[in-house]
């Protein structure tokens, strides 16, 4: 196995993973031994010392050992067995509600244990409640954990000790295994390396502040953001560049509609809703897709970009779809584009979760047929059943609530006939520009950052 990559070594490779641990496994996204070393622990536990009984507190996590004095099993109003061990400063039950035989034998009278969980209190004094415990040999000193504990996220059957395990196998494996470094060697110049960081966060000394990884400002974890926020961004750009390498439907300049419109609001747009619009029709008049991020704050115009944008894809003969995350702010959507389409000759239709039998069907035979050309919905506009006839733009209204992968399912079905859909997006979350590129890389931002007259400005509370 020297010199492989981890991402490329299976974790059925590691001593007991099964066919079906790889199951349980891959409900957590972990499918290779990389994938293992990149699932870094949640919190950690201090079980490098001993914590004498008598001074336990309640809602101390804490590490005990004691001799066991008795344990008995007791049937009230639920079947459960108490453990007694003491230290000589003081006596600590240990209770468990799921046990078995193998268990009440191994505690027997005179066994030595460790025991680690939160301490309370009981009836009879300090008690734990279901702590992991371990029965220690005839050596005088305790077997203690030498690094501080990891605790992982999980999933049902999977148990930490479990993942402790794996963890200890792929960590030797880094000896002869690499893990690709995306970071060059002057950005990580004066850093830890990045199989360094991954053993000091998995197994941290007990040397280590707890507080700085609780903080999240150790090294290590600083190594480990840096590196993820460079692959989120490099897989945005990818996500930009391969947006590029497809075709879209120019629709070059037809305001027709669009003057129609304007003329028959009782307002003027702000100059800043002229710019973004100027910047959506540059991009909309190009043979490959747009893919736009506008954001400005309630009340700043963002729905009248949307419409003007979409006229001008209407105006060509093409379909518009434009879907919001809760069918309320959908339907607002909807009543808006009809008072403003419906004059001009342009249907709109709705389609919603909620819509059932005949008016379902009849509204998705509508938009296949292409007499709908404006299409506000929720997420069920790109469910199967729906098919466009030359869909053409595509808005997507408050971004963050729905993930990549949903606005390009959206975007994907919209393709017909080698073209793809030109993409907008619409936020009122204000996304400070470092934050924009990072997360929106494969976006172009627009900003309304002017309010109409008499709109009262939004204050944003850090």
């Amino acid at each position: 196995m020297s010199g492989r990559l981890l991402d490329a070594v299976p974790l059925n490779s590691l001593t007991g993973v099964g066919a079906a641990q790889s199951s349980k496994l891959a409900k957590i996204g972990l499918h290779t031994v990389q994938d293992l070393l990149l699932h870094l622990p949640l919190r950690y536990e201090d079980r490098t010392h001993l914590y004498p009984i008598g001074e336990l507190l309640p809602g101390i996590y804490a590490t005990v050992e004691g001799e066991v004095l008795n344990c008995n099993i007791t049937f009230g109003g639920r079947r459960m067995m108490t453990c007694q061990i003491s230290d000589g400063s003081g006596i600590l039950t240990m209770r468990f509600f799921n046990f078995n035989a193998a268990m009440k034998n191994s505690l027997a009278t005179g066994r030595r244990v460790l025991a680690y969980g939160e301490a309370k209190r009981g009836k009879y004094g300090a008690e734990m409640i279901h702590p992991e415990y371990r029965l220690q040999g005839d050596l005088s000193t305790p077997e203690l954990q030498e690094t501080l504990t990891p605790v992982y996220p999980t999933t049902e059957g999977v148990k930490q000790a479990t993942l402790r395990k794996l963890t200890d196998q792929a960590l030797e494996l880094l000896d002869t295994c690499a893990i690709a470094e995306l970071l060059p060697p002057e950005l990580a110049q004066g850093m830890m390396s990045l199989p360094e960081a991954l053993r000091t966060l998995h197994r941290p000394p007990p040397t280590l502040q707890l507080a700085d990884l609780e903080t999240g400002k150790h090294p290590a974890q600083r190594r480990l953001i840096l590196e993820e926020l460079l692959a989120h961004n490099l897989s945005m750009l990818a996500l930009r560049a391969g947006a590029q390498r497809y075709h879209a439907q120019p629709l070059s300049t037809n305001n027709i509609l669009k003057d129609k419109l304007l003329a028959s609001l009782p307002f003027k747009p702000t100059s800043a809703q002229a710019r973004v619009v100027a910047e959506i029709e540059r991009d909309m008049a190009l043979d490959v897709p747009m893919m736009r991020l506008v954001q400005g704050d309630v009340g700043s115009g963002k729905t009248l970009v949307a419409a003007l944008a979409a006229l001008r894809a209407i105006a060509h003969g093409k379909q518009v779809a434009l879907m919001a995350p809760t069918e309320l702010l959908a339907e607002q959507h909807a009543n808006n584009f009809r008072n403003w389409f419906e004059p001009l000759g342009v249907e709109v239709g709705w389609l919603a979760g909620k819509q059932k039998g005949k008016a379902r069907q009849a509204q998705q035979e509508a938009i296949a047929s292409g007499q709908v050309q404006m299409i506000v919905g929720t997420h069920a506009i790109f469910q199967e059943q729906v098919q466009f006839n030359g869909l053409a733009l595509v808005i997507i209204d408050e971004q963050h609530r729905f993930g990549v992968h949903q606005r390009l399912a959206l975007w994907e079905k919209g393709q017909q006939q080698g073209f793809h859909p030109h993409q907008l997006i619409m936020t009122a979350t204000p996304i400070p520009r470092t934050l924009a590129m990072t997360a929106y890389a494969d976006l172009d931002t627009s900003v309304i950052d002017e309010l109409p007259p008499g709109r009262t400005p939004v204050t944003t509370v850090a």
